[in-house]
């Protein structure tokens, strides 16, 4: 199954050459994302296309399952030998401008909307919208230090590309990279980090701003 990475632009820090980034991934693809682009951060492409055939009345919704495929997923039972994640948030809308996918969310499902020809009283209907899953068996890559998932978190860690870029990985070292800075705290506004910080990152929400240390 395939993910999107988180990315981040940073902004330069006088003494240590820290950055300020922009982060968001979804679980098991890429894109870069601009500081001046908050929004990107709880978008990730969908692993997979989705479709819409399932088990429940509704598709997708909260605490039900799905399996993993090569080219799609599907809802299933989650008491089944086929279910791999489970929805722990569903929402209309698109991620980008919706609510945010719970912190530790290993990937996002992004749900086109399907409207059967058929379907004469909108039983059938599903609206477009994004269901946030979390997998019923470990890794779990959007959990603190996981290496993954769509939002970037207290205990995450990135490493530097160049140009100004980083990417998350996994802090056991256990991903394609080693890492190289750990996210400690987040904060309203950088001037709340302790001194021992070397990158800000920017985590969106009610506390925007992460402090991360060397590691």
């Amino acid at each position: 199954m395939r993910v999107r990475t988180k990315w981040w632009a940073p902004a330069a820090l006088a003494a240590v050459g820290a950055v300020l980034l922009t982060g968001c991934q979804s679980a098991p693809g890429g894109g870069s994302e601009g500081e001046g682009r908050p929004g990107d951060l709880d978008a990730p492409v969908s692993p997979a296309p989705v479709r819409t055939s399932g088990y429940g009345a509704v598709f997708l919704a909260v605490d039900e399952c799905s399996s993993f495929g090569r080219t799609s997923f599907t809802e299933v039972s989650c008491a089944g030998e086929r279910a791999a994640a489970r929805v722990v948030a569903r929402h209309d809308g698109t991620a980008r401008d919706g609510p945010r996918c719970p912190a530790t969310t290993d990937f996002v499902l992004h749900i086109g909307e399907q409207r059967p020809s058929s379907d004469e009283d909108g039983d059938g209907a599903v609206p477009q919208g994004y269901a946030c899953m979390r997998h019923l068996q470990p890794p779990h890559p959007g959990d603190p230090g996981g290496g993954g998932g769509p939002r970037t978190i207290v205990g995450d860690c990135v490493y530097q590309l160049g140009d100004g870029k980083v990417r998350e990985t996994a802090c056991d070292g256990s991903g394609e990279e080693e890492p190289e800075f750990e996210v400690t705290r987040a904060v309203a506004a950088r001037s709340d980090c302790p001194a021992s910080t070397a990158l800000y990152v920017r985590l969106g929400g009610t506390a925007p701003v992460g402090c991360a240390r060397p590691v």
